[in-house]
């Protein structure tokens, strides 16, 4: 079955994944089922979760019914447990809303959800995210979640989510963080795919962040608190839910 779902990983278009998978992943929630592990976003129990990655998959990652990672299961934990995103009303800006939340938080009657990407197919408003097409001041929360990793001109996105969030408002912007680095590494000159995927963790990443990331949001007016969320939790919290001990949450405010 592992070996099954590796191959439509990396073999299959994204887009026909996303389809797929919508049939898929009933069967591998019931092949997987257990007690060894939970995915917090749908309360499932799994014996063991499905391998994730381009290059060397990490074992146990993928959560066979939501399909969410480490990094999304964080995600849902903190903003349950430690937001007012569930009940309070607000005006929520999503891009490249991922398939663990999409149909979960469009549900959520508090919440007024715009989606927008260039490319996915799950958002409702294409446009790009250095040229917004939102009035200044247009949400109360944006989540933008591992999409600046993938943006030539970072700092004119940046400031384009600064400009249409209210003032008074948050938003977490989640990217892929080498925390041992102190300053995030670019080199435009490096186009081989493969040679891509090595350096950059995905071919169609254009930088790896380091610790400067949060100077970076600030220098475009934010106010940023990395959170430790997984420093709140058990050791057997973070085993079960299958969290990265120690990932951060970049959570900013205007």
């Amino acid at each position: 079955m592992k070996k099954l779902f590796r191959f439509f990983l990396n073999r299959v278009p994204r887009p026909v994944l996303i389809k797929l998978s919508y049939v898929a992943r009933p069967l591998f929630a019931l092949y997987y089922r257990g007690h060894t592990f939970t995915d917090p976003i749908d309360g499932k129990n799994f014996r063991s979760l499905l391998p994730y990655g381009y290059q060397n998959p990490r074992e146990n990652v993928l959560s066979p019914s939501t399909l969410s990672l480490e990094r999304h299961r964080l995600l849902w934990l903190y903003l349950k447990h430690r937001t007012r995103f569930f009940t309070a009303p607000l005006k929520v800006l999503h891009f490249a809303p991922e398939q663990a939340f999409y149909h979960r938080f469009k549900k959520l009657k508090n919440l007024d959800y715009v989606t927008t990407d260039l490319n996915s197919p799950l958002a409702e408003v294409k446009a790009d995210i250095c040229d917004l097409p939102f009035k200044d001041a247009s949400f109360d929360v944006i989540l933008c979640n591992h999409v600046l990793e993938h943006v030539p001109d970072d700092t004119k996105a940046m400031q384009e989510l600064y400009r249409v969030l209210k003032k008074g408002g948050w938003g977490i912007f989640q990217i892929p963080q080498d925390l041992e680095r102190p300053v995030t590494f670019e080199d435009d000159s490096i186009t081989d795919r493969r040679e891509r995927t090595k350096i950059f963790g995905q071919y169609d990443h254009v930088r790896v962040y380091g610790l400067d990331y949060f100077q970076k949001l600030e220098s475009v007016g934010f106010r940023v608190e990395p959170v430790d969320y997984t420093a709140q939790l058990s050791a057997s919290e973070i085993e079960r839910y299958r969290l990265a001990k120690g990932e951060l949450i970049p959570l900013v405010r205007k």
